[in-house]
């Protein structure tokens, strides 16, 4: 399978939540070699979408001659697109939404009722792919903080597509939190050995994934003290 990981952290291979995007993988490689390829998006050089509509009328040429037209190319010759990304402000950071919106060249003006909703018409044969999404956030829970982010992925990739949220993700850069954050790295391998095998999740394991890696109270006590010594420093 053809992997194309598309990283929205600016702290790139550093970030949080590619911890739990390599050990997905990893647990993918068990079943069977993966071809990945990682995107840092903040290392691309990605205009603006201007909303000119201009690759939509001339057969999928965007007007900016920048990296996102390799990018397109990579995109519809995977198999799987991963999108790793830490929670900002409920939604993807800004190099990844601004990656995302210049996939404008992807579709056409035309649109089509599927559903109680309607969608563009492609301009290319991505029917095959699948989408992953993998988000990591510094807060205790997963309450009232993935919801936007999630809504967002579902309605751009309505078909063929899995989710995992992962809360206390700055725990995977501390090494003495090792004795919570490896049982729950291994509990994503796990996600990825099943994914490679059905193409789907169990949802008890989802939810496990899910879950505080300790007591949100003793989460947010530590991150309120380290924030208390920074400041004296």
């Amino acid at each position: 399978m053809k992997t194309l990981v598309l990283n929205g952290s600016p702290k790139k291979e550093q970030s949080d939540t590619m911890h739990i995007t390599r050990a997905f993988l990893a647990g993918m490689n068990e079943v069977s070699p993966q071809e990945v390829s990682i995107v840092h998006a903040v290392e691309k050089h990605i205009e603006y979408c201007t909303g000119c509509f201009a690759c939509k009328l001339n057969g999928g040429t965007c007007v900016h001659d920048d990296d996102m037209r390799a990018i397109l190319e990579e995109m519809l010759d995977s198999d799987l697109l991963l999108f790793s990304f830490p929670l900002y402000c409920y939604g993807m950071p800004a190099p990844l939404k601004a990656l995302l919106d210049r996939t404008m060249p992807l579709s056409s003006l035309a649109m089509r009722k599927v559903g109680d909703r309607y969608e563009h018409v492609g301009q290319a044969d991505f029917s095959r792919l699948h989408y992953m999404m993998i988000c990591g956030c510094g807060f205790p829970n997963s309450q009232h903080n993935f919801e936007p982010a999630v809504a967002q992925f579902k309605q751009c990739f309505p078909c063929n597509h899995t989710v995992i949220t992962v809360p206390e993700s700055p725990m995977f850069n501390a090494p003495e939190a090792d004795v919570v954050t490896k049982p729950r790295l291994e509990l994503v391998k796990q996600a990825g050995k099943q994914y490679a095998q059905t193409g789907t999740i169990d949802e008890t394991l989802l939810k496990e994934i899910n879950s505080p890696m300790i007591p949100e109270e003793v989460y947010a006590n530590i991150v309120n003290g380290n924030v208390e010594n920074a400041k004296e420093i």
